[in-house]
């Protein structure tokens, strides 16, 4: 997938709806908007985003009026609901209605960063995007083990592969080597093990990846955090 990943923002309050976008595009995505519910609709049927992040309470049309709409036109358009409403009989409402997720109000940033990634991992253009990993200078076909483009006769292993794909899963936060050692080499974390084997592989994953291994642009080090992917959607 050579195009940032589109999600549309339908939020009738303008300082939310706006530190949104800013978040949103920071993070990579492309970001389309929308400030009431007739009009959100419409951007929704006529518009092709990967998700949409649908307020409920807004004006001329709430937003379970807009996710059962949305649903009569596309089973498959990926919908996190955004509410300050958060009895359970709400929840459930949104839920039967089609949303593939529910983030009560007040969230932190973090929080709803990770549930989108996980929304947009089980979607088609996620699971598309999964294929191929787009970096700086470089893509990545994950199903193969080769790069394409630039450097299009670079190989990789499949553990490298596994380190990539993880990262490139969770963007929105650093990764801790006791992670990567449960995620991917699949240890088990009360064990005490030898967190070297991470640093090696990070290593030799810089020396093929980046223009200058010593100062990386795609494979980050956030001190005291873990590893991060720079990932251009």
């Amino acid at each position: 997938m050579n195009r940032p990943l589109r999600i549309l923002v339908i939020e009738d309050e303008l300082a939310i709806r706006q530190g949104l976008i800013d978040v949103l595009v920071f993070h990579g995505y492309e970001t389309d908007s929308a400030a009431s519910g007739p009009t959100g609709l419409q951007k929704a049927l006529t518009g092709k985003f990967d998700l949409i992040l649908l307020d409920i309470m807004l004006p001329g049309m709430d937003g379970y009026e807009i996710c059962n709409r949305i649903r009569a036109e596309d089973r498959q358009q990926p919908i996190i609901m955004l509410t300050a409403r958060t009895s359970e009989e709400d929840i459930i409402q949104g839920l039967k209605l089609g949303a593939d997720d529910y983030v009560a109000k007040p969230f932190s940033i973090q929080q709803l960063l990770l549930r989108i990634e996980a929304v947009l991992r089980r979607s088609p253009a996620g699971q598309e995007m999964a294929r191929t990993i787009h970096l700086d200078g470089i893509s990545i076909d994950t199903e193969n083990l080769v790069a394409t483009g630039d450097q299009a006769n670079l190989t990789f292993t499949r553990r490298e592969i596994d380190i990539l794909s993880y990262l490139a899963t969770n963007t929105s936060r650093p990764i801790p080597r006791h992670e990567l050692l449960e995620k991917v080499w699949g240890y088990d974390r009360h064990l005490e093990l030898e967190t070297r084997t991470v640093d090696i592989h990070i290593a030799k994953l810089r020396r093929k990846i980046e223009a200058n291994p010593k100062e990386p642009t795609n494979l980050l080090t956030v001190r005291g955090a873990g590893y991060k992917l720079v990932v251009r959607r």
